[in-house]
């Protein structure tokens, strides 16, 4: 088949998705793009810069877009046909945590409603991911004035399917860590944004720290142009043990980290799946997770008891063990690693495609 890609917003995740569907499909998909910088106007106007571009989209026996796209006005204005559309939530207004001060953008939640029920198809990148769309959008629709709006999760819910998105994991079985010169390395991959909640994560370091408990740190992970100032004055606190600092100059370089890594934090408040946490665990670096989101689907659940903890004190106690046994440690997380590659490329894309087939 022939399928456009359109991404209005082709960067972090969202590009990574676009661009590994592509190389890994049997289907000939075609990237049309726009930059990944103001999102908001990317949801409000993405459609109309696509139009722009006067395509002739009836060629495709398929089209693509995420949740950053405004389908509805996309299919409503392009006046010619069009193949059926597919759309891929990575995340939706309705979940995703405002920025502190702020409140939820409405007319942005009404773009993540009508694209989904304008697409032929909905795809969503986990199960939790699906269930909290559907629960916003009934508890949004309840609040819109006067009302008389059909119920429409049951024609959400019949259309939708989750498909993970696909990671790059090692095809090679990770070999153990040596603690015999270095203490072990602590891996923050995340992007560096208010939704990932780095506050607990510093703070407990902090506290290690003033115990004398050694380790190393690598914060890395995509900066934007409104970074928390806890990077900055952990920059300065952590200056003994950091040993990388900032998004890394190239994938390679990122890698490299990874395999260095033992241990890997979130505090996210945020995370529909979780790429960062799944490609430095099939790296061997030992996930200590919050109980929450999308990661108890992740994770298997036979590693739940040592993987997840509950609240800051349990946060706390789990990272000190570990660094004072990193060794016990280091085995389960060979073991945890074996496990991702179920997310790897080669292991999702027929599941993906089959979306396409069946459009």
């Amino acid at each position: 088949m022939k399928i456009l890609f359109m991404e209005p917003f082709f960067g972090g995740s969202h590009r990574a998705f676009a661009t590994g569907w592509q190389a890994h499909s049997r289907h000939e998909i075609e990237l049309l793009t726009l930059p990944d910088r103001f999102w908001k106007w990317r949801m409000r106007a993405g459609a109309l810069q696509f139009l722009a571009q006067k395509k002739n989209f009836g060629t495709y026996d398929g089209i693509i877009t995420s949740d950053m796209m405004n389908l509805a006005d996309f299919m409503a204005l392009a006046k010619q046909p069009l193949p059926p559309c597919l759309v891929y939530f990575h995340e939706n207004q309705m979940s995703y945590p405002p920025f502190p001060g702020k409140k939820l953008d409405e007319s942005l939640a009404i773009i993540n409603i009508t694209t989904a029920l304008a697409a032929r198809r909905i795809v969503f990148n986990s199960s939790f991911h699906q269930r909290a769309f559907l629960s916003g959008v009934s508890e949004f629709l309840k609040q819109v004035p006067d009302g008389g709006i059909n119920d429409c999760i049951d024609d959400l819910l019949e259309k939708s399917v989750v498909c993970y998105p696909g990671c790059q994991v090692p095809d090679h079985d990770i070999a153990l860590k040596d603690f015999s010169l270095k203490p072990p390395l602590i891996i923050w991959n995340h992007r560096w944004a208010y939704d990932k909640n780095p506050g607990p994560f510093f703070k407990a370091l902090k506290i290690l720290k003033n115990k004398k408990i050694a380790f190393q740190l690598a914060l890395l992970g995509e900066t934007g142009p409104a970074v928390p100032t806890s990077y900055h004055a952990a920059r300065k606190f952590f200056k003994e043990e950091l040993v990388a600092f900032g998004y890394a100059k190239s994938r390679q370089v990122y890698d490299n980290w990874l395999r260095r890594g033992s241990i890997v934090v979130s505090t996210s408040e945020q995370e529909n799946f979780g790429i960062s946490v799944v490609e430095a665990v099939s790296n061997g670096c030992f996930p200590v997770l919050p109980h929450r989101l999308s990661y108890p689907e992740i994770i298997p659940e036979r590693f739940h008891d040592d993987v997840f903890y509950h609240n800051y004190d349990t946060l706390l106690k789990m990272l000190e063990n570990i660094l004072l046994n990193p060794r016990r440690f280091d085995a389960m997380g060979k073991t945890l690693a074996k496990e991702m590659k179920q997310y790897a490329w080669a292991s999702v894309i027929e599941r993906l495609d089959m979306q396409l087939d069946i459009l």
